[in-house]
């Protein structure tokens, strides 16, 4: 049994990203950047103005109050042909080109104006109102790096670079396989009197989800190991992961390892010392990862959190410090000693403070769901007073 940071190693060694692919940047939302963004224009394209007002030159200001002669508007994207002479002033709305000879705008509380003439009698605030070209960015550089996300932050950047497509890492598909004569479809197991809803699945398909994994099949099966490999070996054949649940401990029905041993099942690791999630595991069939869950649905769910996040992450050229994302927070109720298996408590936290939640069952799901974070606890740890710092992940 090896601990949860010696397993999260074997993850970050064994996996490397998947094979790229150039997308539109309107289907790119969630992905991973293979390759920077370069800017192929400047941001702004001109010197433009920040306000609504009047374009002038700064050398007639210099007795007030003035009175310019208005001689034409500049809008964005269209601007204004001529330059601008003494005496003369340009209407100007936000984002339009500054005229050839404006070198500041007056905001168009300070003017007063008929149409015809702008009349500035006071000195106009220090601002001159000027976006610069190439303010944000130029041509060239690089606006967004390999690696980031695009979040929605990173597509409006990606846009403004003026990207009409991405190089993107591919997306890894995900097969989702349930294990146990029990489970049966959510909303039919009130039809028999010891069916159980076969919960796991949607949630694991939607944590895939949030990480970039797409999931191409969710298989459930019966516990007859005859039956199961031929169905194992078509989801390997389609997909990059496959997560199974259920199955991964030593009972005599408990194929989960069993049914991908004829497939060429290669263990990276079995058994982690943590809890809860003691049986999960790690294997491969050729380049198809196997993340192995136990068959509790909190315990299942916590540990994809833990080892199929960082896998998704890793396959995508993210890093395993984006996908658990540690953070302080001080706990308000004490925790007792911890034995030898790290454990992640399911908490609450709000402004910087945590609370454990009093039900910590591995089968518990109500108190899962009002959960939205982990604390963890070292193995062979001292208890943790009320008001010590604990490392969190959010959920």
């Amino acid at each position: 049994m090896i601990s949860f940071d010696e397993a999260l190693r074997i993850i970050m060694a064994e996996a490397s990203p998947l094979g790229r692919e150039v997308v539109p940047l309107g289907g790119a939302a969630g992905r991973v950047l293979a390759e920077p963004v370069i800017a192929a224009i400047d941001s702004p394209r001109a010197d433009v103005s920040a306000m609504d007002g009047y374009a002038v030159r700064e050398s007639d200001l210099a007795g007030l109050p003035a009175a310019l002669r208005v001689v034409g508007e500049s809008l964005p994207g269209v601007g204004w042909p001529d330059k601008i002479e003494a005496g003369t002033c340009v209407r100007i709305f936000t984002g339009a080109p500054m005229p050839d000879g404006a070198d500041r705008v007056v905001i168009q509380e300070q003017v007063s104006s008929d149409g015809e003439l702008a009349c500035i009698a006071a000195q106009p605030s220090v601002g001159r109102w000027v976006r610069r070209r190439g303010g944000d960015f130029t041509k060239g550089v690089v606006v967004l790096p390999a690696g980031r996300v695009l979040d929605p932050a990173a597509l409006i950047a990606a846009s403004g670079a003026d990207a009409a497509e991405v190089a993107v890492h591919r997306r890894p598909r995900i097969g989702i396989v349930t294990t146990g004569d029990e489970l049966v479809e959510p909303g039919e197991a009130r039809n028999a009197a010891l069916a159980v809803p076969d919960s796991i699945g949607l949630g694991i398909a939607a944590l895939a989800g949030a990480w970039g994994g797409e999931t191409v099949t969710v298989t459930r099966l019966r516990d007859d190991l005859d039956a199961m490999i031929p169905v194992a070996r078509d989801v390997v054949d389609v997909v990059d992961v496959v997560v199974v649940s259920g199955g991964a401990s030593v009972g005599e029905r408990d194929f989960a390892k069993a049914v991908f041993d004829p497939l060429g099942l290669e263990l990276l690791f079995s058994k982690v010392a943590i809890r809860p999630g003691k049986p999960a595991w790690l294997g491969r069939v050729g380049e198809t990862f196997i993340v192995g869950l136990p068959g509790n649905p909190t315990s299942a769910l916590i540990t994809a959190h833990l080892f199929l996040v960082p896998l998704l992450a890793r396959l995508q050229g993210r890093t395993d410090d984006e996908a658990l994302d540690w953070e302080p927070a001080r706990l308000i109720a004490p925790l007792p000693s911890c034995d030898g298996r790290e454990t992640f408590h399911r908490a609450v936290l709000r402004d910087g403070a945590v609370t454990p939640v009093e039900f910590q069952e591995s089968h518990a799901q109500r108190v899962l769901a009002q959960s939205n974070c982990l604390v963890r606890q070292e193995a062979n740890s001292a208890p943790i007073a009320a008001g010590e710092a604990v490392s969190v992940l959010r959920l």
